[in-house]
């Protein structure tokens, strides 16, 4: 196997080569054992077709088009391996030389992992730490009596009867219903509490919770953003292209939950999917860029999610998702995982 490898822009490789003849050759009868395990001809069984007679019917070039694939998807691997070549997505191929004891000749261009320069995050961290804890004002994160009494007040609302909606979507005449009253037995109806102050106690807690995941969110967003704006690196499209089925995919499931057919939406939009494609591009390579940078850090790092904590976490999904494939649950479940470690690292700084 002779190769010579390309570096293309928007990390891509192509791959040059020559398989020789007598490597190609060693496919010639596995392409037809292949090709005549589902090949149906009158007189014969399936699987069961003389290899002359398999040969005439076929035709050569079928048989060489079949030990062409079967050469490329056994020898590909190899050369990743070889030339070390992190290849991502299913490549192109193309064949430029096939005949019968002759070389295999074939271009493969792949996409490839991005070589990802990072700045300093560890420092960038620390400073932006620094600059939050300095700016942060304590009444920031205390639960007034004004954020109490709007959250009961949403909750009452949340509870209160629905009112009528005719079929033009537009609401009747009738009078806005009551709230509810706030006592003791309607507290007692949405969960374990005692009375309207065991309630009042338990929500200002979970509201100052609530508040402190903002705050914490908001510092995680602003040192990943300038992590992300000091990494230079072309993204392979095929990954842009991933997390734009990703963004899609949601919004169209979230269409349907809603009961709407996703090609009405895109009417009243006055837009087609590629049209939503290119609008969410920009997005899509941002959270590609971040997908790399989070796994280099944790490379670079040794940041591994804990075994019991992703089994704990796919037991979930499952449960949760019936029809959920277990080895996709895992994974999810290991990025999440992952990505947490990475952020408490960072906020460790």
């Amino acid at each position: 196997m002779q190769v010579k490898i390309a570096k293309l822009p928007k990390s891509e490789v192509e791959i040059e080569g020559e398989l020789a003849s007598e490597s190609f050759e060693v496919y010639f009868d596995k392409a037809l054992d292949k090709i005549g395990e589902n090949l149906k001809l009158d007189g014969f069984r399936k699987g069961k077709i003389p290899r002359n007679i398999l040969v005439s019917n076929i035709g050569e070039m079928r048989i060489l088009e079949e030990m062409a694939e079967l050469a490329l998807s056994e020898h590909y691997p190899k050369i990743l391996e070889v030339e070390k070549i992190d290849a991502i997505g299913r490549p192109e191929i193309s064949i430029t030389k096939l005949a019968r004891k002759n070389p295999l000749g074939f271009k493969i261009k792949t996409a490839i992992l991005p070589e990802i320069k990072l700045p300093d995050y560890k420092k960038i961290a620390k400073e932006i730490l620094r600059s939050d804890l300095e700016n942060a004002k304590r009444s920031d994160l205390e639960v007034s009596n004004e954020d109490l009494e709007n959250a009961i007040l949403d909750i009452r609302k949340s509870r209160a009867p629905k009112k009528h909606v005719s079929e033009n979507i537009e609401e009747n005449t009738e009078a806005t219903p009551p709230l509810p009253e706030f006592n003791d037995e309607f507290v007692k109806a949405l969960g374990p509490f005692e009375d309207v102050e065991d309630f009042k106690s338990k929500l200002k807690i979970n509201l100052k919770l609530e508040k402190e995941n903002q705050a914490k969110e908001k510092t995680r967003l602003k040192i990943i953003e300038k992590i992300i704006d000091e990494v230079k690196s072309d993204i392979p499209e095929i990954l842009i292209g991933i997390e734009v089925d990703k963004i899609l995919y949601r919004m169209e499931s979230d269409i349907i939950a809603m009961g709407l057919k996703f090609e009405d939406y895109l009417k009243h939009l006055n837009k087609t999917k590629e049209d939503l494609r290119k609008d969410f591009r920009i997005d899509a390579e941002k959270k590609a860029k971040l997908s790399l940078i989070l796994n280099e850090i944790a490379k670079l790092e040794k940041i591994v999610a804990d075994e019991g904590e992703v089994a704990c976490e796919v037991a979930k999904i499952l449960e949760n998702y019936k029809e959920a494939d277990p080895e996709r649950a895992r994974m999810h479940a290991e990025n999440v995982l992952t990505n947490e470690k990475i952020f408490q690292f960072l906020e460790s700084q």
